[in-house]
C-alpha cells in the first residue's frame, strides 16, 4: 500500500496529511489537537529529528507523565511519516520497537531506582513483534522478566522472589493504562508454566524450564527473543544458555509436526467460514499476517540449527535469508514478502483510527471507507480485491507446507493422538511398536534422512497392515525386517 501524498518535504504537504489523519482518524486528530508542538516540529525539522527529541524524553516530568507523553509524541511522528509515504514499513515498526525498548528500560531503571539500586539484576525478554522489531501501532508488548537474586536489591527481611515480584508489578503499572492514557499493555503470558509461575522468574529456574520441560511450541516463540531492557547482560546470557533448546543442529521432524499442528488449529479456529471481507482477521485469518509469519519460522526452526545465517528475527529478513540459501523458493519469498508488507500497512490503517487492539477489516461500509482514505486509495473495492489476491497467494503457499499435518496425512507423534489415529486404522495393538520404531533402536532409522523418509511412509505402511489377514502378524514380521536392516541403508527412499 502505498500513500498518495508526497514524502515529508513542504508545509503544505504535511499539512494535508494531518488533514487527511484528522478527518478519518478521531485518535490522531487528538494527538494532533493534544500534540500541537510536536506537529509544528516536524514541520521545522523532519520526522527523523522530531523522533530524536521526543525518545529522548521529558526529564522534568515524574517517569509515568514522560513516558505517556512521550508515547504520543512519537505514536503522532511515526503515523505522519507512515501516512505521508516518507517512511516504509520497516522503519515504522522499527521505530514503534525501539520507543516500546526505551520506555521498558525506563520503567525497569525508575522501578529499581525506588530501591535505591542501579539498573541490574532484572531483565525484560522481549518476545513476539517486539522482540523482531516489527511492532504495530497497537500492539502489546510480550515479555518475560527475569531476575539475578544475586545481584537483584532486596530491602530488609525481602526474599529476592518477592522482591522481583514487586518489581515487575512496578514496572507493569509504570506502562498500563492510566487516566493519563497508557504506555503499552504488557502481556506476561508467555513466560513459562504462567498459570501457576511468579510474573518475575529467576534465571535459573527460567533455564532449568526452558533445558528440561518445554514444549516445542515455545522454540518457535524464541526466534524472535532478545533482551530489551534492563539488565541487557544478564538477558544475552540467558538466551546463550537456551540456545540449543530454539536452535537445533539435528532435523527435528517430530518437533515440526508439533509446530504445524499447532498452526493448524490456529487457522482452523480463526478462519473457519471466514472469507475476505467485512471482519477478516488480517493477522490470523486464512492467508493472514501470521502465515506469512509461520511459513518462515517453520522454515526457520528446521534449518537454522545448523545454519546461524537462517535465524534472522524480523519475518520479511528470515525470509530473504530462506530464500538465499536455497531453503524456499524466490518466488515464494518475494510473494510473501510483498504480501506480508500489504497486510502489516493495512493492519495499521485500521488501527490508528482509533488506536484500537484489532486486526479485524472493519464492519461498516462507513469505517472502511475511512480506511480507504487514511491510506489514499480512491475507495475500498480497491483495498479489497488486492486484500483477496493476497490472501489467496499467501493461503496457497501455506498450504503446500502444512499439507502433511492435516489429520491422516502424518501418523501423531503424541500418545493420545497416536492412540486414537491406529484406533482409528484398527491398529490399536501398534502403539508400542511404532514407539519402539521411533526411539532410533534400529540401526537403519536413525538418521535423520531415514527417520524422516519412514515417516512419510509410515501412514501408508500402517493401511496396508490394515487390510492384511492377520494385521498383528504381518506387523511383527515388519518389526523383524526392520530391525535386521543395516544402517545407512536406502530402502526407505526407494519405496517413496
Amino acid at each position: 500500500m502505498e500513500s498518495s501524498v508526497p514524502a515529508a518535504g513542504p508545509a503544505a504537504a504535511l499539512a494535508a496529511v494531518g488533514t487527511r489523519a484528522a478527518t478519518d482518524a478521531p485518535y490522531l486528530k487528538g494527538l494532533i489537537r493534544r500534540r500541537a508542538a510536536t506537529f509544528d516540529r516536524i514541520a521545522a525539522v523532519g520526522f527523523d529529528a522530531a523522533l530524536a527529541v521526543a525518545m529522548a524524553f521529558d526529564s522534568a516530568l515524574p517517569v509515568a507523565e514522560r513516558l505517556r507523553a512521550a508515547k504520543a509524541d512519537v505514536a503522532l511522528i511515526v503515523a505522519l511519516a507512515d501516512l505521508s509515504g516518507a517512511w516504509p514499513l520497516e522503519r515504522v515498526t522499527a521505530a514503534l520497537s525501539d520507543f516500546a525498548d526505551a520506555a521498558i528500560d525506563a520503567s525497569i531503571a525508575a522501578a529499581l531506582a525506588e530501591r535505591g539500586a542501579p539498573n541490574a539484576g532484572f531483565v525484560a525478554i522481549a518476545l513476539g513483534k517486539l522482540g523482531s522489531h516489527e511492532l504495530n501501532y497497537s500492539s502489546d508488548v510480550d515479555l518475560i522478566l527475569l531476575y539475578d537474586p544475586a545481584v537483584l536489591p532486596v530491602r530488609p527481611r525481602e526474599e529476592p522472589a518477592d522482591a522481583a515480584v514487586r518489581i515487575a508489578r512496578r514496572v507493569v503499572a509504570l506502562m498500563a493504562e492510566t487516566t493519563g492514557g497508557y504506555v503499552f499493555r504488557v502481556d506476561l503470558r508467555l513466560r513459562p508454566s504462567s498459570e501457576v509461575t511468579p510474573i518475575a522468574l529467576s534465571v535459573a529456574a527460567a533455564e532449568h524450564y526452558y533445558q528440561s520441560e518445554a514444549e516445542t511450541w515455545e522454540r518457535t516463540a524464541f526466534i524472535r527473543a532478545r533482551a530489551c531492557g534492563g539488565d541487557v547482560a544478564l538477558g544475552e546470557a540467558f538466551l546463550a544458555a537456551i540456545r540449543p533448546f530454539v536452535w537445533r543442529r539435528s532435523l527435528d521432524y517430530t518437533a515440526i509436526r508439533d509446530i504445524q499442528a499447532v498452526s493448524l488449529r490456529i487457522r482452523d479456529h480463526f478462519a473457519a467460514g471466514q472469507s475476505v471481507g467485512p471482519g477478516f482477521d488480517l493477522k490470523r485469518g486464512r492467508g493472514g499476517i501470521r502465515e506469512v509469519e509461520f511459513f518462515a519460522q517453520i522454515h526457520q526452526l528446521v534449518w537454522g540449527g545448523r545454519d546461524p545465517v537462517l535465524r534472522a528475527p524480523a519475518t520479511l529478513d528470515a525470509l530473504a535469508a530462506l530464500a538465499a540459501a536455497g531453503r524456499i523458493d524466490a518466488d515464494d519469498a518475494r510473494v510473501l514478502a510483498d504480501s506480508y508488507r500489504f497486510l502489516r500497512t493495512l493492519e495499521h490503517r485500521v488501527q490508528m483510527i482509533d488506536d484500537a487492539q484489532t486486526h479485524a477489516v472493519p464492519t461498516t461500509a462507513a469505517a472502511r471507507a475511512a480506511v480507504a482514505r487514511l491510506d489514499g486509495a480512491d475507495d475500498w473495492r480497491t483495498i479489497e480485491r488486492r486484500l483477496r489476491a493476497v490472501a489467496a497467494a499467501v493461503a496457497a503457499r501455506y498450504d503446500r507446507l502444512i499439507a502433511e499435518a492435516r489429520p491422516g496425512a502424518m501418523v501423531p507423534s503424541a500418545p493420545a493422538g497416536l492412540k486414537t489415529w491406529l484406533t482409528a486404522a484398527k491398529l490399536p495393538g501398534m502403539v508400542d511398536t511404532i514407539a519402539k520404531w521411533r526411539s532410533g533402536r534400529y540401526r537403519a532409522l536413525r538418521s535423520d534422512e531415514a527417520r524422516a523418509t519412514f515417516e512419510a511412509l509410515l501412514p501408508d505402511l500402517l493401511r496396508v497392515l490394515a487390510t492384511a489377514s492377520d494385521p498383528d502378524h504381518a506387523a511383527s514380521r515388519l518389526d523383524s525386517f526392520l530391525a535386521d536392516l543395516p544402517a545407512g541403508v536406502q530402502f526407505f527412499a526407494l519405496l517413496r
